[in-house]
């Protein structure tokens, strides 16, 4: 069976996917359908099932598996599903939902070394103290190395945020030399929490949705909460001069508050200045990334960047 991204235009795709998303919708005609994205381990699809039945508004729910017939096709520059067959999994489909979850290339394991790894490495007694308190703990831990760094627009899958994070971490360190002027320790303190809210924005990591703190407050605020409990906890001043500036990088990190990207407050400190931009490339690349996977044409539509992209490596 083909996998999602080894589908293209005209191509019949049979086979068991993740329901990941799921609207009900009314059309032009009156007739409800639905609306679905579609998962399997190498990326999502956009779905649509039309003229449901009353049994099928009752039997198809987020993470159910499903088996589907349907047939490719392009609206607007994307690949669309039309379903015509579609059926529930049965037991002896023998069918391991863990299959059907796409991954970080890299295993979470390797990468959640690597961080750990990183964290030993902080001089600062203040902000080593910080980060073991929020990172190694139980609850935020399973979170971190399980959920995505986003819902869709990137590292947009299981264990997504960590790689993220690793990332991040790797391309810091081989900067460092030529940008000397910099406070490792804040940089890299700032890599490690500066989504830290959203372990508590993203409710799970195989069908992830906003949880009720994410929709009302946002990761940024929830990571700032989050940080300021750690600090009380670990005996840390609210005036601490280390621990103001990593609030400071991840306040600013969404860039320029005029930008309107959710930034509480400009980038006013070189560490900050860096680490925005370092985390703009990641993010950006990222998505560029699994928006060409098994992608046959030659310009592309990007939802985050709002441009067509050009793939120099289609199909």
């Amino acid at each position: 069976m083909k996998l999602i991204t080894e589908a293209f235009e005209g191509d019949r795709l049979i086979g068991f996917f993740l329901i990941k998303d799921l609207q009900q919708k009314v059309a032009t005609n009156g007739s409800e359908y639905f609306d679905f994205v579609l998962g399997d381990r190498s990326g999502t699809i956009t779905a649509k099932l039309w003229d449901i039945t009353e049994e099928q508004k009752g039997s198809f729910t987020v993470k159910k598996i499903v088996k589907v017939d349907g047939l490719v096709t392009l609206f607007r520059n994307q690949k669309q599903l039309q379903i015509q067959r579609i059926r529930l999994s049965l037991p002896e489909d023998d069918i391991d939902i863990q299959t059907l979850v796409q991954k970080s290339e890299i295993p979470r394991e390797e990468l959640w070394q690597e961080l750990r790894m990183v964290i030993e490495e902080i001089q600062s007694p203040t902000l080593s103290k910080l980060v073991k308190t929020i990172l190694l703990s139980k609850e935020t831990r399973d979170a971190l190395t399980t959920i995505p760094a986003g819902v869709k627009m990137h590292h947009s899958y299981y264990a997504g945020l960590l790689e993220h994070i690793v990332t991040l971490l790797h391309s810091a360190t081989q900067l460092f030399p030529i940008y000397p002027q910099l406070n490792k320790d804040i940089v890299i303190t700032t890599c490690l929490l500066h989504d830290i809210g959203k372990t508590k924005e993203l409710s799970d990591p195989i069908a992830p949705e906003y949880t009720t703190e994410g929709e009302l407050v946002g990761h940024i605020v929830l990571g700032i909460e989050l940080i300021n409990d750690a600090a009380r906890e670990a005996g840390i001043s609210s005036r601490d001069e280390e621990l103001l500036l990593v609030k400071h990088c991840i306040l600013s990190h969404h860039g320029d508050v005029d930008l309107g990207y959710g930034s509480a407050v400009s980038g006013k400190v070189p560490e900050a200045i860096f680490f925005h931009y370092l985390d703009q490339i990641d993010a950006k690349l990222n998505s560029m990334k699994q928006l060409f996977k098994g992608e046959n044409e030659e310009w592309v539509y990007s939802p985050m960047l709002r441009r067509k992209i050009r793939n120099l490596n289609k199909g």
